[in-house]
């Protein structure tokens, strides 16, 4: 297995060797082999275990097994415990998911306190198939069937062309001693089942049933493959880019049959889990969202917008023009430079005509204001309807206003009753940082 796992290093791993690797490390079968050969290629490399307290006495003597390991061959050596049971209460999570947060929080509080360049694992070709069977008993798309990759960001997991079966026999030969983990033995988790019952059944009908399965998998990255291309293709034709808001055209996409394949491709990343109702509101009424814990989906006449959540407030009050902030806009006063800029960010307002304090809100559905440039009052609700505006930008839209009056919609209009008369009045420039325009 050495010359193999050697050779699979130096074609698909090269860039390891000048790394500083992180080697997760249980104390089992499977990570006291990665050990064992990462030390046999020299590699510069220290081992991270976690105790999730979770069998008592049998979780502090791997604890200890890795530690002595680790002082007999000095290799550096982290070791952390967790509460692993409060931890998955108070964030409502199965046992094995918190483990597995806590598990790589942990790795990458450690890559970047001592600078490690990756954190490498022991997953082997029987997890990938296992991690396949659970996802599909679940309900699953393309990216659930690929199971476990080589690399994910700074996750390497070079054993995975590896059976367990290959594993234990080369530590077996080697004469490697290992913990066993007698929570493996319970059918209590699913992965279990899978392991005792699922799996063994197809190795009886196929000998080379995990070869066959590699197979089966480097044709299915071959399928994403070309839907990657596909889905980038017809997201040029159908989504802008506005801002921090993404536009989908409702009319190009419904052109293609598989819309709905689009758009979970497209939104998949937003945490929306609710697939029914996102595809539903391609054909709902204008106004109708959904929303994801950051996000929210709009349907605005013949488009879907997707944009971040925006956080609530009531107002805040400036009492002079010293004063500035940053949330929730960037805003600013001076006093007059040059009035001749013409930026929709900045307005130029007569001081004398102003009442401190000044108010920065939201809008009102009564709002009205005297559009600059024009005669006559107008609707805030109008305002937007003229301008089309959409429902986002109707909820993010601030009012500036001076004794119950409004000075500006900010980033968009200004009031004429405010408007310096001369430049001999003394004039305050008044400036919206929006970095997004800048």
């Amino acid at each position: 297995m050495f010359q193999k796992f050697k050779i699979h290093i130096d074609i698909n791993f090269s860039f390891l060797q000048d790394k500083k690797l992180l080697v997760a490390t249980s104390g089992g079968v499977d990570s006291m082999v990665l050990v064992h050969l990462f030390q046999k290629l020299n590699f510069n490399f220290a081992l991270a275990h976690c105790n999730f307290q979770l069998r008592n006495l049998e979780s502090d003597a791997d604890e200890k097994f890795v530690s002595n390991y680790a002082e007999q061959h000095k290799i550096p050596c982290f070791i952390k415990n967790f509460d692993t049971i409060n931890y998955s209460e108070i964030h409502k999570l199965s046992t094995q998911v918190a483990a597995r947060n806590l598990r790589y929080n942990w790795f990458n509080e450690i890559l970047e306190q001592e600078n490690f360049d990756y954190i490498i694992t022991a997953h082997h070709a029987d997890d990938v198939a296992e991690t396949f069977m659970i996802n599909l008993s679940r309900g699953t798309g393309l990216e659930g069937l690929l199971g476990i990759p080589s690399k994910n960001g700074n996750i390497i997991r070079p054993m995975l062309p590896f059976s367990r079966k290959e594993i234990e026999n080369y530590a077996s030969e080697n004469q490697l001693q290992w913990r066993e983990d007698s929570s493996n033995a319970s059918d209590k988790y699913v992965r279990n089942k899978i392991r005792h019952h699922i799996v063994p059944v197809f190795k009886e009908i196929n000998d080379s049933f995990l070869q066959s399965f590699q197979n089966t998998l480097e044709h299915l990255y071959q399928q994403q493959s070309l839907v990657y291309d596909a889905v980038l293709l017809v997201y040029e034709k159908v989504v802008s880019e506005q801002k921090q808001q993404l536009k989908i055209n409702i009319p190009a996409l419904l052109h293609y049959k598989n819309y709905k394949a689009y758009l979970y491709q497209w939104l998949h990343k937003y945490g929306f889990t609710a697939w029914n109702d996102v595809y539903d509101l391609v054909h709902s009424q204008s106004g109708k969202q959904i929303f994801s814990e950051n996000y929210v989906l709009l349907k605005d006449r013949d488009c879907l917008l997707l944009s971040q959540k925006t956080t609530d407030f009531n107002s805040i009050v400036f009492h002079s023009i010293t004063e500035i902030t940053n949330f929730p806009l960037n805003f600013s006063f001076c006093n007059f430079s040059n009035i001749s800029n013409q930026n929709k960010n900045v307005i130029f307002v007569a001081e004398s005509k102003l009442q401190f304090p000044l108010t920065i809100r939201k809008w009102n559905s009564g709002d009205y204001f005297y559009p600059a440039g024009m005669q006559g009052k107008k609707k805030v609700s109008k305002y937007f309807k003229d301008e089309k505006f959409t429902l986002f930008q109707k909820q993010q839209a601030f009012i500036l206003e001076s004794n119950n009056k409004i000075v500006w919609i900010i980033g968009h209009r200004s009031d004429e009753r405010f408007k310096p008369e001369n430049t001999n009045q003394n004039i305050i420039q008044i400036t919206y940082n929006n970095e997004e325009n800048s």
